[in-house]
């Protein structure tokens, strides 16, 4: 009988024996060893908690991975030389293992895949010899790690049996932390012990899968993908081990996104602990929102003021970004030659040397018309530095560091900024102050009304500003800066102040304090640096900085650090609901508890809309069935997370106007038997002016919900033709809203007028669809066109308010195609609030109630 035939062991796999030796198959999940050679070379980096943390570099050579244990991981600032620990070599289909290693298996632990690419070796130096000389000299092509890089191997030491090299990246355009221009990266070193962690603190989530460590070990399912029928051939596997270079970017063409709320900041008391937050520079400028799309740009201020015109140099220099269309989130400031950013440059610079901006983009909201706001903080700002890139343009990429907040505060206060913003690494960006962004300073400043000046012993100027601040929704006397000014900036003050002028005092002060004083309409806004306010109220040493164009009065406020604690705690635990149990919605038996469990779960997608402007609340302390009533007005009885701004009627006297801009703002609103809100069509930082149109379709008892659909397709298609892109919502109610956002322009009797007279017209168009006329006699068996929404003072239930109707219906933002099908306006209640989450994730929803329009000519 014939001798069976020996199989030739190849080279690879006799590297791979000692990987087998340490590895029992039965219990890990480990691949045991694919060895055929891929399309290219490829590396993989895996992050592996083991008995310590460390990252496994493995570059494919010759049919396996040789591999090294980095101990700190890997840094892409030269200056650093990481100790990279040589080990066994790795099968192919390693390079795609991601999970857990059983404990008690060797390198039991979580692994995750951190980085991978391709690579190639410098010209001329073959690694199959440079590697067993002790050197490799290459250049990645990664996700996250790129450009040129070394490995060397150091003499042995005493009896020392392994392998300890050297990884260091080579100076490149892909280097960080010794470039002059990247001043946050050389602060950020000083928060760390012995280095820079620039990469490994940036990057925390998976390249495959998108989880986080946390997420590996707890066994958090991985996105389905589809299935690839031919997958049976070792050789077939090992071709899909590693990805090869992805091609660059194409240029795509793409449609200028709209502006959209941004994310603000609440002040805190101390930075947040732990590796689940990010801090970067609190920038001293203009926060700015750069859209750009189609050959177009624009740039939008905090409240969605074009202010395209001013920073027209800095679009011009996004236009230059390789991308289609995107939607940028950052500030536009001014850097000093020791690396500071300062207000009072950026001021002077607008006026007369706009080319001396520059741009720190800190997040990216939108991409090639792919809404990016439900994605992780750390993955938006991945895509981000992508964009932006390695650039000493105009339009810088803004770094940030993971964890060591409070080294970065002493390294910035010690420097001399303004001090830290904060933000949850794994967040999605809310539009609004959701708690996951906090701000922590090192100089006491903040914004205050111009209220008047005291004169100067000089022929000209003045000798100091008097300030107010909104307090319980009236301006209160907060003191006076005598200093930083200069001679011109005086002289311009008083041209800008003098016709504001007025008889009477603007607010209450102590006569000694403010003798002989001239008191303006509270019109202007200034940025005021001080140390500390005084037993009443006054500020002590204040200075001068610069006025804020960028803000309105109404929204001047005290800022007053809250706990970090409280800050980042979620809703519910902030806010005590009482009577959970109490029946407020008898038809169902739902309870005030329920109620608050939905506006805690759809405040994020909530408030981008209700947040930060003038709402009306109907209260209904004991259920919907028994007394309820409007509320605007407030003068601190609902406690500080309902805010107030003060609003001039027609009198002349302000009034305080309620406002939340946070979570627990909702909630308290609840606590106080809140069911639904109604806000103005303007957000408090200026009231005057319009952020959207709102056509309420009001049918007569009679009429069939199809009607009003069909009436609301009517009114798209009529605005379309005037240019005008609207959004369907139903309200809960009987009707539906068709809404127009507009880039706030238009004041009050300008939206009016508009509104007004496009009523009148539909109504004379199809006198027996439409009425305009406000008598209900008049309104029978048609569709009432309900305009006076849009006036100042007047409201609109919010979208994802609940209603005071049977079984708790909410009003829900729809698209056209939704609404098309729609059986009644009341399908949703509030038992569906994770359904609105996930729906406004979704990409049909994504850009609702945004468009970049003003009002059209009638």
């Amino acid at each position: 009988m014939p001798r069976a035939a020996t199989a030739k062991v190849t080279p690879a796999e006799e590297r791979l024996a000692k990987y087998r030796e340490k590895r029992d198959f039965a219990r890990t999940a480990e691949p045991s060893g694919a060895t055929e050679p891929t399309a290219g070379n490829g590396f993989v980096v895996q992050k592996h908690a083991a008995s310590r943390l460390h990252y496994d570099f493995r570059l494919e050579l010759d049919g396996t991975l040789v591999s090294w244990a980095v101990t700190r991981g890997p840094s892409s600032n030269p200056d650093d030389k990481r100790l990279a620990v040589r080990t066994e070599d790795h099968p192919l289909d390693y390079a795609r293992f991601e999970g857990t290693i059983p404990k008690g298996e060797y390198g039991g632990g979580t692994v995750m895949l951190w980085d991978n690419g391709t690579w190639e070796p410098i010209p001329g130096k073959d690694p199959s010899q440079t590697l067993p000389e002790g050197h490799l000299h290459f250049i990645l092509h990664g996700r996250r790690m790129q450009g040129e890089w070394i490995l060397f191997r150091l003499k042995p030491r005493g009896k020392e049996k392994g392998e300890n090299w050297i990884l260091r990246k080579v100076q490149d355009a892909y280097a960080g932390g010794s470039d002059a221009e990247n001043w946050i990266l050389r602060k950020v070193q000083d928060a760390y012990a012995g280095g820079s962690d620039d990469l490994i603190g940036t990057h925390l989530t998976s390249v495959d899968s998108g989880r986080t460590m946390e997420e590996i070990a707890a066994g958090k399912a991985v996105p389905k993908r589809k299935a690839n029928a031919k997958t049976s051939t070792a050789a077939t596997a090992a071709k899909k081990t590693l990805p090869a270079a992805q091609p660059p970017r194409r240029k795509k063409a793409g449609v200028l996104p709209p502006f959209q709320p941004v994310q603000l900041a609440a002040l805190v008391d101390h930075v947040p602990p732990g590796d689940r937050w990010l801090h970067e520079l609190k920038y001293d400028g203009y926060r700015t929102l750069i859209a750009i799309g189609g050959g177009e740009g624009r740039a939008y201020t905090r409240s969605g003021l074009d202010w395209s015109d001013r920073f027209a140099g800095l679009i011009a220099e996004a236009l230059k970004l390789d991308v289609g269309s995107a939607l940028i989130d950052g500030e536009a400031v001014v850097t000093l030659s020791d690396g500071c950013t300062s207000f009072q440059a950026l001021q002077a610079a607008l006026k007369s040397n706009p080319e001396t901006i520059d741009y720190f983009a800190f997040d990216l909201l939108e991409l090639d018309g792919e809404d990016l706001t439900s994605l992780p903080l750390i993955e938006r700002k991945e895509k981000l530095a992508a964009l932006v890139g390695d650039t000493k343009e105009r339009i810088r990429y803004s770094d940030h560091i993971v964890g060591n907040g409070e080294k970065l505060l002493a390294s910035f206060c010690g420097a001399g900024v303004e001090g830290v913003i904060s933000k949850r690494a794994d967040a999605r960006y809310s539009g609004s102050r959701s708690g996951t962004w906090l701000k922590t300073k090192c100089i006491r400043r903040q914004e205050f009304v111009i209220v008047g000046w005291t004169p100067s012993d000089k022929q000209r100027g003045f000798r100091s500003l008097l300030l107010g601040v909104n307090e319980n929704g009236r301006l209160r006397y907060a003191g006076k800066a005598g200093t930083g000014f200069t001679g011109d900036e005086i002289e311009r003050l008083m041209e800008i102040m003098a016709p504001l002028e007025r008889k009477g005092p603007t607010v209450d002060a102590p006569r000694a304090a403010v003798r002989g004083a001239h008191w303006i309409e509270p019109k202007l806004v200034a940025e005021i640096a001080y140390v500390e306010f005084t037993d009443e109220g006054v500020l002590r040493h204040p200075s001068y900085l610069g006025l804020r164009e960028d803000k309105k009065p109404e929204a001047v406020v005290i800022e007053t650090e809250t706990p970090v604690a409280i800050a980042t705690a979620p809703a519910r635990s902030s806010v005590k609901i009482s009577n959970r149990e109490r029946v407020i919605f008898p038809e169902g038996k739902l309870t005030k508890g329920q109620l608050a469990d939905y506006y805690e779960i759809v405040a994020p997608i909530m408030l981008p809309w209700a947040g930060s402007r003038p709402i009306s609340l109907v209260r209904c302390p004991q259920g919907r069935s028994k007394k309820c009533f409007f509320q605007k007005h407030d003068a601190g009885s609902f406690g500080d997370d309902v805010k107030q701004v003060g609003i001039r009627e027609k009198d002349g006297h302000d009034e305080p106007y309620l406002y939340v801009d946070t979570p627990a703002g909702l909630l308290t609103c609840v606590q106080m038997g809140t069911i639904e809100f109604h806000g103005w069509g303007a957000r408090i930082e200026d009231v005057e002016k319009a952020d959207r149109l709102v056509f309420d379709l009001d049918p007569d008892e009679g009429l069939d919900f199809q009607d009003v659909v069909s009436a609301a397709f009517h009114v798209q298609d009529v605005l379309a033709q005037m240019g005008l892109t609207t959004f369907p919502m139903v309200t809960g109610g009987k009707g539906v809203h068709v809404i127009a956002p507009l880039t706030p322009s238009a004041e009050w009797p300008v939206v009016k007028d508009f509104a007004h007279r496009f009523a009148l017209a539909l109504a004379q168009a199809e006198p027996a669809r439409f009425t305009a006329a406000l008598a209900k006699a008049k309104r029978t068996g048609k569709i009432f066109i309900d305009y006076l929404r849009n006036q100042r003072g007047a409201t609109a239930v919010m979208p994802y308010s609940a209603r005071t109707r049977e079984y708790a219906p909410i009003s829900v933002p729809l698209t056209w195609e939704e609404l098309r099908d729609l059986d009644k306006p009341s399908h949703w209640h509030i038992g569906d609030a994770a359904e609105m989450v996930k729906r406004a994730a979704s990409k049909n929803l994504a850009h609702w109630g945004r468009a970049d329009q003003i009002l059209p000519d009638l």
